[in-house]
């Protein structure tokens, strides 16, 4: 039998609750003191009343009418304005006098409900009737029985605020068997940041996406609650896949991975910091753009203005990308990453706006944001782009060489993406020489070389050996190619023509020795 649902109102608490509430079911929000119960009641009567046509009546034992529209007002909830329309009702009362009402069937209380034909109803809170009966030496018990069995009567959806004790040493009250919903909701500081969460702990005759979701008090909003990512839904049932290749905006670089990337690839880009992460993922947009993709760059290292004018220094003029459309920027500061906050303006980025390629600068910050969050995020951030064939970067600092050790111990990305183009300095004489190598490049034949390259106008540029030219100094800079261990940033120099000789049992060559003599004079 189809279950009637009743819209919260309250934005996201829908869709956790897979579209509403059963109607009739009586819910139980518990919570810390500041926790944001209150604001969720205020929200859940207003929005019945001004969106749904739902007329709502609000029991207060302890909080003044005025302070409740003061508080109301904070949110632009005009609950004035509905009082004088005959939708909203404020009481206040006393515990005694309620639980009295509730001994009758025809008492005063259910006549102001039915005068103004509520269908929701909000009694703030369930610690007053507690304490009333404590007083007066009643078991809490049978005053909670006599409350559920009168809301019952009733036939609105009632929500009941609740102290809960931080320590959590009430968390089995009685309360929580008789309800037919419990909503928790909790505060708590990291890093000296404040974080709500909410989570639906039961709810009877209905589904819902259980786990902790973070929730904010907004303003103009009220409550919003921000699904947590990793529950996010499947697109289809089959992931999409292409076989059509991008550009990395590179020309070498595609050459080493068999072609560019596939349509719909996830590419990881490691490196330490200055090796030019960024600027290859600018290349890889702009060349996006120029091909007709819409792209999105999520930046959480450099403000949008930095950004834009250190591209510019390489000849990437993006103002005008912004201006037409083709380019979108998300900026947000990792002092005050929520992840589940974030995903939600990436994913709305991505669905409204038909998003095609995405580079993630860094994915690191997401570590340092939730460290024991950030392996299950990037899951899920890598499923939804993969749902949605959209071809992404995702940009890692790392301190380590490979950065993979980093990544299988931290953010555990390495299986979850599809390439990896590792950057990285190698130190050769007293010079720094940038290195590129791309170990992994799923469905291509990718070159398992390490290849030297530059940052200069138009991004990144790959030196082919045979163009590579000495430079003047006390020792000759020679090709990548004439030395051992460069990705172990310790790199020996060889010759390869004396190994060939040796490993194929001939003497040595009559040019070793020369050979030998021109190295022996630059060192």
């Amino acid at each position: 039998m189809a279950v009637s649902l009743v819209k919260m109102g309250i934005p996201g608490l829908d869709e956790i609750l897979l579209g509403g509430l059963p109607r009739n079911n009586n819910v139980l929000v518990e919570g810390q003191p500041g926790s944001g119960k209150t604001t969720l009641g205020l929200g859940f009567i207003h929005a019945g009343a001004a969106l749904y046509d739902e007329p709502g009546v609000i029991v207060s034992f302890e909080l003044e009418p005025e302070k409740l529209l003061r508080d109301a007002s904070g949110f632009e909830w005009d609950l004035q304005r509905l009082i004088d329309a005959g939708k909203v009702r404020i009481i206040q009362t006393s515990p005694a006098a309620l639980l009295s009402e509730f001994r009758s069937n025809d008492g005063a209380f259910s006549a102001e409900l039915a005068a103004i034909g509520a269908r929701r109803l909000l009694i703030d809170g369930l610690t007053p009737l507690r304490l009333y009966a404590e007083n007066n030496d009643i078991p809490f018990r049978e005053d909670l029985h006599l409350l559920v069995e009168g809301l019952t009567r009733l036939g609105v959806t009632t929500m009941v605020t609740a102290e809960r004790d931080e320590g959590g040493k009430d968390g089995f009250a009685h309360e929580r068997f008789v309800f037919d919903t419990i909503i928790s909701l909790s505060r708590n500081e990291q890093r000296r940041r404040l974080q709500r969460s909410l989570s639906v702990a039961k709810s009877r005759g209905q589904d819902f996406i259980g786990g902790s979701h973070t929730m904010r008090i907004e303003p103009g909003v009220g409550i919003h609650v921000y699904r947590r990512a990793q529950s996010r839904p499947l697109v289809a049932e089959e992931q999409p896949t292409s076989s059509k290749r991008l550009s990395t905006g590179a020309e070498a670089v595609d050459r080493i991975m068999g072609g560019g990337v596939y349509e719909g690839s996830i590419t990881m880009v490691c490196g330490i910091s200055g090796t030019g992460k960024t600027v290859l993922g600018v290349q890889f947009l702009t060349a996006a753009i120029a091909a007709g993709k819409r792209a999105l760059l999520v930046t959480l290292d450099e403000h949008p203005r930095q950004l834009m004018r250190n591209a510019a220094s390489l000849g990437f003029d993006l103002e005008p990308l912004l201006a037409d459309g083709s380019l979108f920027m998300l900026y947000e500061s990792p002092l005050e990453l929520e992840l589940d906050v974030h995903f939600d303006k990436v994913a709305r980025l991505v669905q409204e706006h038909q998003i095609d390629c995405v580079v993630l600068d860094s994915v690191a910050v997401y570590e340092l944001s939730s460290a024991h969050e950030a392996a299950d995020f990037l899951y899920a951030l890598a499923s939804f782009f993969k749902d949605r064939l959209a071809t992404v970067f995702f940009n890692y600092e790392s301190p380590e060489l490979l950065g993979l050790s980093q990544i299988s111990e931290e953010l555990k990305g390495s299986h979850l993406v599809d390439n990896i183009i590792l950057l990285n300095y190698v130190e050769i004489s007293t010079r720094l020489r940038r290195a590129i190598a791309i170990p992994k490049v799923r469905g291509a034949d990718n070159q398992q070389l390490t290849r030297e390259y530059m940052i200069g106008q138009g991004g990144i540029t790959v030196i082919e050996e045979d163009e590579d030219k000495a430079e003047s100094g006390a020792v000759p800079q020679l090709p990548f190619s004439s030395y051992y261990g460069l990705l172990a940033r310790s790199p020996s120099r060889r010759s390869p023509v004396i190994e060939e000789a040796l490993s194929q049992g001939r003497g040595l060559p009559e040019s070793s020795a020369p050979v030998v003599r021109e190295m022996d004079k630059g060192q």
